[in-house]
C-alpha cells in the first residue's frame, strides 16, 4: 500500500543528471524555477552533481548514487509517495519505471533514445546503457502525460516515436531566452585581425571533433593559422585528445582544449572570442547556440534543421565534410577561392 500523498505538490526526478549539457540545463531549470516561483517540494538528484545550496533552498533534496540498485529506490520512493494531485517532472529522458497516481512529465533531450542512430562510435557500457534506454522509453511509454522538448525537430522526432504530441518550450531552460537573435546582423570585414573560434562541447561522437580538427589541418596547409578553443574533459574523451595532439604535432595547429569548464567559465569565455564554430551532426537542442547569440558571437554551423531552430548563422558547412567546414571558415574570414 502506498503511503500517504503528497497533494499538490511538484517533484523533480533527475537522478541520471550530473555533467555535460544536461547538468547545465538542469541547472538553469532549477534557478529559473526560484525567480519564477515555482517550488519543487522534493528533488531526486544524482549524488555527484553539485548544486548552489542557495538555489535548493526550501526543497527537499533526496540524493541517489549511480547504481542501479539506488535507481531503483529513487523509482519505489515515487512509487510509494506520489499522490493523485502531485506532477512529477522526469527531467532525465525516461518515464518512470511504476504507473504513478499523479501526472507525469517527461523531458526528452537525448536523440540517441528516440532515433536508430548507429552508436559504434561509443565505448561498450555506453552503447549498453543506450540500448537499454531506449528500450525503457519504448516500454514504459503509457507512463506518461505528457513529453516535453525543446525545439520543432524534437518535436517531430518524438512525436514520430511515441505515437502522442509533445509540448515545445525553450522556457524556462534559457535564462533570457527573449534577448538573443536569430542573426547578428552584422558583416564581418575581411580586413578586421583573425578571429578566435571556439567550440563548446564534449567529446562524444557526434559533436564530431575529429572532423573540425582535420578542417583545421587542410586550413593550416593553406598558411592559416587559426586558434580555435575546445572545451572537452580528455580523461574521459581520452582518444579525441590524442587526436588532437597528434595532429597539432603534424600540422602545428593552433588548437588549445581548455577542458572541462564551469558554466560561469564558459559565459566568461564567449565575451573573449570572436566565434562560435559548432559541427555536431545532430543536437535536441544546442545551447551554446543560443548563448554564444546572446553574447554577440558570429556562428558558424551546419545546415541543419536543429540549428535552424534556433538561429541563422553566419556561414553553414556539411558537418561530415573537413573540406566543406574549412571551406566555411575561409568565406568567414574573407579569403577569396581561387578559380580551378
Amino acid at each position: 500500500m502506498r503511503s500517504r500523498s503528497l497533494a499538490g505538490q511538484n517533484i523533480l526526478h533527475a537522478v541520471n543528471v550530473h555533467q555535460g549539457g544536461g547538468r547545465s540545463l538542469l541547472l538553469a531549470l532549477l534557478a529559473e524555477s526560484d525567480e519564477s516561483r515555482v517550488r519543487w517540494a522534493f528533488a531526486l538528484l544524482d549524488d555527484r552533481l553539485v548544486v548552489d545550496s542557495e538555489i535548493m533552498k526550501g526543497c527537499n533534496v533526496r540524493r541517489y548514487r549511480p547504481t542501479v540498485l539506488s535507481r531503483l529506490r529513487a523509482e519505489w520512493w515515487l512509487y510509494r509517495n506520489i499522490g493523485k494531485n502531485d506532477t512529477v517532472f522526469c527531467f532525465g529522458n525516461l518515464p518512470p519505471i511504476f504507473s504513478l497516481q499523479g501526472r507525469v512529465v517527461v523531458y526528452v533531450q537525448n536523440r540517441y533514445l528516440i532515433e536508430d542512430r548507429n552508436l559504434s562510435g561509443f565505448a561498450f557500457k555506453v552503447k549498453l546503457r543506450l540500448l537499454l534506454e531506449r528500450l525503457w522509453l519504448k516500454i514504459r511509454v503509457n507512463n506518461v502525460d505528457e513529453y516535453m522538448v525543446q525545439t520543432p525537430s524534437m518535436k517531430c522526432l518524438m512525436e514520430r516515436h511515441v505515437s502522442r504530441s509533445s509540448v515545445v518550450s525553450i522556457k524556462p531552460f534559457i535564462a533570457d531566452a527573449i534577448c538573443y537573435q536569430r542573426s547578428s546582423g552584422q558583416k564581418r570585414s575581411p580586413s578586421d585581425r583573425k578571429p578566435v573560434f571556439l567550440y563548446v562541447a564534449s567529446a562524444e561522437p557526434h559533436k564530431n571533433h575529429k572532423v573540425l580538427i582535420d578542417a583545421w589541418c587542410l586550413l593550416a596547409e593553406e598558411g592559416l593559422n587559426l586558434k580555435l578553443l575546445l572545451t572537452f574533459d580528455e580523461v574521459s574523451f581520452f582518444d579525441v585528445a590524442d587526436y588532437l595532439r597528434l595532429q597539432t604535432v603534424n600540422s602545428s595547429l593552433n588548437i588549445q582544449n581548455l577542458g572541462s569548464m564551469s558554466r560561469s567559465s564558459i559565459i566568461d569565455l564567449y565575451h573573449q572570442v570572436d566565434a562560435l564554430i559548432y559541427p555536431s551532426k545532430f543536437e535536441s537542442f544546442g545551447l551554446p547556440l543560443i548563448e554564444a547569440r546572446q553574447a554577440g558571437l558570429d556562428i558558424l554551423a551546419p545546415e541543419m534543421d536543429y540549428v535552424r531552430d534556433l538561429i541563422d548563422p553566419e556561414a553553414t558547412f556539411d558537418p561530415s565534410s573537413a573540406v566543406s567546414i574549412a571551406k566555411s571558415v575561409k568565406r568567414y574570414i574573407g579569403v577569396v577561392e581561387k578559380p580551378m
